[in-house]
């Protein structure tokens, strides 16, 4: 057992070779890196898309830089519980680590752990980016590359270390990492492909690439079915070499004379199913796709391969033509037709490509939904991007590094497909203004109802004085007897002892909240216009006049009025009686000629 064994690691050794030629056509992807301080920095900088993680496709997300003193490396977990997580109001942590020591994907599950929202691996050595790939599948790197879900990317050594140092030497470092261009969006179409495999017995990354398809069908089929996207599904394949074309695991491995190759399921040649059994149905899902589109229906490939992963198990021995036979009637194919066709394009990288760009991160559904919307010209977006299902609810968490007014319950924070922004909001018809991150500000007409506009207020025994204005020039000024800076304080002035107020001689002041109270002595009265003392009787006396004045006005304006309609209603009776007189001798412009009977009575 242990010389057969031996036997077959050379054979695969080679496989692994040949597929790595393949591998090569893949090209790094990258996003952009813009450091907006410290000014010494500024500037864009490319940065490799780690090839795990969730990237926020067609968004951006600013942070701030910190290199840990101690694990530089982040091979090891963080001492703390959240020992990198934002303060509330401040940017979220990029955290900068080392290359070297253990896989990617630890150094990144460490730093997520310990409250980092973004990770950036400076290189080690001085050459092109790479891109941070899965792990090889081992119970360790199972446990963590499912649950990773911030984004990651690599830097080059020069770079790194010019953050290193404005880290070190305590300056701010600020940068901002932008997927907005990571997928072209130059239409109201996306065109995408994956790169699959039928195996589902090859450990984690297979149960993660099955769990996909389940999960993604009835989105890729929306798409499809609205003439969103243009999808096409290749499968991987390896060759084997010249050499080794007729020995028995190349046979058992490959068809075509070891053109078209797939790794033995089990890694055991002796037991259980072949690699070119494997082969044999990836050729027939190409063949359901390619029926699918003739039939107008190619969302129909989603149905079969979901099916046939459900119903045609390896572990339960059902993974064969027959069984596959029985999906297709059942999805009204033509199974004479399936069968007949040519290999899909090779590649060793289980992955999507999205308008031509290869996608990086979790094989996840609403990570890739995120990543093919962000495929389509904005504002061109079908339904299917635009539902709450695939916001990305970073806001959740502390609030997304973003502004936020507990006390009135507002924040910046606004999450969407594209990933999470940080915008000062628009809250009960007020519109706030600010950077989104650290400062909102109420602005505008009834910015005084949200928080007294973030200006000084204050109540005492439920009168309150506030320091926001709605007119002027909208700045936070303290009200009449405060004074202060108008935004975090306002103190009573005391205009008694101030001499601001009550000065008369006879006058006695008393200092209130906010205001005073003067009193006089004796039967005098306090007059606040004046700021002075008069008796009650010279007031009472006033009050006696401006009763006479009053009654004699009434009644001049009652005479007056009643010498007018007189007036009217006479002129109106003579100027009638005058019409009728007159119209009695001559005829007036309204009226015709009056008869005149006299002389018919003469001739009768």
């Amino acid at each position: 057992m242990g010389s057969r064994r031996r036997a077959q690691l050379p054979l695969l050794l080679l496989l692994a070779l040949a597929a790595l030629a393949a591998e090569a056509r893949f090209v790094v992807e990258k996003n952009s890196l813009m450091v907006t301080s410290p000014t010494s920095l500024r500037g864009r900088h490319d940065s490799a898309i780690g090839n795990f993680g969730i990237p926020q496709y067609g968004g951006s997300m600013a942070g701030a830089v910190v290199y840990p003193k101690d694990n530089a490396d982040a091979c090891d977990a963080f001492d703390g519980k959240h020992t990198f997580r934002a303060k509330p109001g401040a940017l979220p942590t990029f955290l900068l680590v080392d290359r070297g020591n253990c896989l990617f994907a630890k150094k990144v599950w460490n730093a997520q752990n310990a409250g980092a929202s973004a990770v950036l691996v400076v290189d080690d050595k001085d050459e092109p980016l790479i891109t941070m790939d899965l792990p090889r599948e081992d119970d360790e790197a199972a446990k963590y590359i499912q649950n990773i879900t911030i984004p990651s990317a690599l830097i080059d050594k020069k770079f790194g270390e010019q953050l290193k140092k404005a880290v070190k030497d305590g300056e701010m470092v600020n940068v901002n990492l932008d997927w907005r261009e990571a997928v072209p969006h130059p239409d109201d179409r996306v065109e995408y492909e994956l790169w699959t495999n039928s195996n589902d017995e090859c450990g984690p990354k297979c149960d993660m690439l099955m769990n996909f398809l389940k999960e993604f069908k009835g989105a890729a089929q929306l798409l499809e079915k609205g003439g969103y996207s243009q999808f096409t599904p290749h499968y991987i394949t390896w060759y084997c070499p010249q050499a080794f074309v007729i020995s028995k695991q190349c046979k058992s491995q490959c068809i075509n004379h070891g053109r078209y190759c797939a790794p033995d399921p089990e890694q055991d040649f002796s037991t259980g199913y072949e690699g070119k059994d494997v082969v044999v149905e990836n050729l027939r899902q190409l063949c359901v796709f390619k029926v699918a589109n003739e039939n107008k229906k190619p969302w129909a490939w989603w149905d079969y391969v979901t099916d046939f992963h459900i119903r045609c198990p390896m572990k339960e021995k059902k993974y064969n033509k027959k069984c596959a036979e029985t999906v297709i009637k059942s999805l009204g194919l033509d199974v004479k037709k399936i069968g007949k066709g040519s290999r899909g394009d090779v590649t060793i990288l289980p992955t999507l490509v999205v308008n031509n760009r290869q996608y990086r991160g979790k094989l996840e559904r609403k990570a890739v939904l995120k990543a093919i919307c962000a495929g389509f010209e904005e504002t061109t977006e079908p339904n299917v991007c635009l539902s709450d299902d695939i916001e990305t609810n970073e806001c959740l968490n502390d609030n997304g590094g973003c502004w936020q007014d507990k006390v009135a319950n507002v924040t910046a924070c606004r999450d969407t497909f594209r990933g999470r922004v940080c915008e000062c909001p628009t809250f009960n018809g007020v519109q706030f203004k600010g950077d989104g991150y650290s400062n909102c500000e109420p602005a505008g007409p009834g910015k005084c109802l949200i928080n007294h506009g973030g200006c000084w207020h204050e109540t005492r025994n439920g009168k309150t004085f506030s320091a926001c204005q709605e007119s002027g020039d909208g700045k936070c000024k303290c009200p009449a007897g405060f004074r202060g800076d108008g935004v975090k304080k306002c103190e009573d002035i005391d205009e008694c002892k101030e001499k601001k107020a009550c000065q008369c001689p006879d006058c006695k002041c008393r200092d209130t909240w906010g205001g005073y109270e003067c009193t006089c002595s004796g039967d005098l009265l306090y007059i606040k216009e004046h700021d002075t003392c008069i008796s009650k009787t010279a007031v009472q006396a006033k009050a006696a006049w401006a009763a006479v004045w009053g009654i004699l006005i009434v009644l001049v304006v009652v005479a007056a009025g009643s010498y007018v309609v007189y007036k009217y209603r006479l002129r109106s009776y003579m100027d009638s009686e005058i019409r009728a007189i007159m119209a009695q001798y001559m005829p007036l412009d309204s009226q015709g000629e009056v008869p005149n009977h006299t002389n018919d009575e003469d001739r009768s």
